[in-house]
């Protein structure tokens, strides 16, 4: 490298020819059009060199490391072992320094992890949304109570919608769509789930499920498909957006714990965080959430003219002391329904 910048100096202020620097410099005349062409000398070319006499063992080597992995740590074949297997089992005519190259190399091929591999992901706008549950606590009129955050992330934009509920039963999972739809002011075209309860009734073989009548019901209304992701840390990784986000809007908006007097009071906390993000940038972009969302807006369908109705009707039998059970709730009818059983509305 110095050598370089000194024949280019020589070049530049004495105005010397090629001749003449490598005469100067006592080098070859290709080395100093390399070192006028480019002030960083080329990468040197390391030489293959071949090894016919080896090739051939080769494969019994690889063989022989392969089977050590499950042989006990202290009896495995070291570089020295390898060679004198070969010459005296097989009457190789090697050198060890030779295998000794080869056994390091493998090594070195069967030391590397694999390493699974992420692709970051870009959607189109309006595409798509994910939707999931999180939990995170508060102090609810001075008790400590957990909530269950409903959030749903659109993939394209990141822009989010976030609602506390005390439980995840299905019309809290119902509610909380048609009130993020009426945030978006309409709907992405696909959203991604994990198997919740409150749309999965079964999980099959693969990606096919059987699903809630009431989930069906929301989709056909909204018009908007559903993707199931794999059971299981494998599938995880497939709703990644919407993970992280229930993560970082709890440690961005709910430290330290909320103090709330009511649910309505934790939710208008929820939203004013909402708002908030909607300034942020994310990643590298270089427009914040709101400009990216306001691409993104006239590309989700527009809202039905009607809307949903997000309650769910069971069947409970009254007992004989004329009352139905309902999550747990016990409710008084009128006697004469003692038996029978009565539709609930929740």
């Amino acid at each position: 490298m110095k050598l370089y910048e000194q024949m280019r100096k020589a070049h530049e202020r004495e105005q010397l020819s090629i001749h003449e620097l490598a005469r100067r410099f006592h080098v070859h005349r290709r080395d100093v059009r390399q070192a006028l062409a480019s002030p960083v000398p080329p990468e040197r070319k390391r030489a293959e060199r071949p090894a016919p006499s080896l090739d051939r063992w080769k494969p019994t080597i690889d063989e022989w490391l392969a089977a050590d992995r499950l042989a006990p740590r202290k009896q495995r074949h070291t570089a020295r072992r390898v060679w004198q297997r070969l010459t005296e089992e097989h009457g190789a005519q090697l050198g060890e320094s030779t295998v000794r190259r080869y056994v390091a190399e493998v090594r070195r091929r069967m030391d590397v992890p694999l390493v699974e591999v992420m692709v970051p992901q870009h959607h189109p706008l309006g595409e798509e949304a994910e939707v999931d549950f999180g939990t995170a606590s508060v102090i609810l009129a001075g008790i400590p109570v957990d909530v269950s955050m409903f959030i749903m992330r659109l993939s394209a934009s990141g822009r989010g919608y976030a609602r506390a509920y005390l439980n995840e039963c299905q019309e809290v999972f119902l509610d909380g769509h048609v009130r993020a739809f009426e945030h978006y002011g309409g709907v992405p075209k696909r959203i991604r789930y994990d198997n919740l309860k409150a749309a999965v009734v079964r999980v099959l073989k693969g990606r096919d499920r059987i699903e809630s009548d009431r989930f069906i019901a929301l989709r056909s209304h909204y018009r908007f498909d559903s993707f199931f992701c794999l059971p299981g840390i494998k599938g995880s990784h497939e709703k990644g957006g919407v993970e992280g986000e229930v993560g970082r809007f709890r440690r961005r908006h709910m430290v330290p714990v909320p103090r709330v007097n009511s649910m309505a009071e934790l939710n208008d906390l929820l939203m004013a965080g909402a708002a908030k993000d909607d300034r942020r940038f994310i990643d590298q972009r270089r427009i914040t959430v709101a400009e990216h969302f306001a691409l993104e807006a006239d590309t989700l369908r527009a809202l039905p003219a009607e809307g949903f109705d997000v309650s769910v009707v069971g069947s409970h039998r009254v007992d004989r002391k004329s009352r139905v059970s309902v999550r747990g709730c016990l409710y008084s009818v009128p006697a004469e329904r003692v038996g029978k059983r009565l539709d609930v509305r929740v």
